[in-house]
């Protein structure tokens, strides 16, 4: 607009640095006189130049302001209705680091239909995701509590040193002494130190990982059970645990007394004693005590039906 109304007032018979001056004080709307009389074609000039030059810069001004407050705005109003979301949940779990292991675990879970939170503090990898998140350094106790630790089942700590996840289970441990944590771990050193910080488990991804091939070179059909049973979504059956509480009907009952395989169709593949001891295939006359823990093969109503008479309640 500055070039066009220069060469405007030059035609009009202005001076190049008049005609820049009127030009430039007729769009600002500074409101000083003329540098020369103007005609009455001059006058029709000008306020074509006022209307649109103005019009344009204030169009412009618009559409940068609406662009700043919109994707601001919109981004504050997302982050509090991501806020409302995680406030609401009980049970969940809580995936620090947005990696390799990270991000398989949360796909495992979200296949189970679990509620997750992801907790990166790198932008970029949480840009897209369909799961509720926080941006932050995990090892800061406030982003914890972001992402609801007062409330969730677990946290599993997946992030790329064991520094950070020894950090992270030791805060979080500290702020949910009953949370259960799972943390990665590099090596067997850092495996015993995960577990001194107080994570439940320690697993090492690239231990597994080769047991699980040895495995499978070795017994192909028992490893190939064991991993469609685990982690094959498509089929039925499952491999569950369940806890008796001290409130259970099946306290001080024998496994035969409750004929748990005749009445729901499931197998009880072991159980683990309150002191920790596992019994696989345990005998019929095994008493179940409180803080016993079965471990049952079968489908997903069968295993159902077990958790309805361990806790009719629940």
């Amino acid at each position: 607009m500055i070039v066009a109304g220069t060469v405007g007032y030059v035609i009009l018979g202005f001076g190049f640095v008049d005609a820049l001056y009127q030009t430039v004080t007729t769009i600002t709307t500074v409101g000083f006189r003329e540098v020369h009389p103007l005609s009455t074609v001059g006058e029709l000039f000008t306020i074509v130049l006022i209307l649109v030059g103005v019009g344009t810069a204030l169009y412009m001004f618009g559409v940068l302001l609406e662009a700043l407050i919109e994707g601001h705005l919109r981004q504050q109003l997302g982050r509090r209705r991501m806020e409302r979301q995680i406030a609401r949940m009980t049970g969940h779990f809580i995936i620090c680091g947005w990696g390799r292991v990270g991000r398989a675990a949360v796909l495992y879970l979200d296949a189970l239909g679990k509620q997750v939170v992801v907790v990166d503090q790198d932008p970029a990898r949480l840009q897209g995701l369909d799961y509720p998140t926080v941006l932050g350094d995990v090892t800061d106790d406030s982003i914890l509590q972001a992402a609801g630790i007062g409330h969730a089942h677990a946290l599993i700590a997946a992030l790329n040193t064991d520094a950070d996840n020894v950090f992270v289970t030791l805060s979080s441990r500290a702020l949910r002494p009953d949370l259960v944590i799972i943390a990665r771990a590099r090596t067997e050193d850092s495996r015993s130190k995960l577990l001194r910080a107080g994570a439940n488990r320690a697993v090492n991804p690239q231990l597994i990982g080769g047991r699980r091939m040895a495995a499978f070179a070795l017994q192909p059909h028992v490893a190939e059970f064991l991993d469609v049973v685990m982690h094959d979504e498509t089929l039925d059956y499952r491999i569950e645990e369940m806890k008796i509480t001290a409130a259970s009907p099946l306290v001080g009952r024998c496994l035969a007394d409750t004929a748990l395989g005749l009445r729901t169709g499931a197998l009880v593949l072991a159980i683990r004693t309150a002191s920790g001891q596992f019994i696989a295939n345990p005998a019929p006359d095994t008493r179940l005590e409180p803080d016993t823990i079965l471990i049952a093969l079968g489908t997903s109503a069968q295993l159902r039906s077990v958790r309805t008479h361990v806790d009719p309640l629940r």
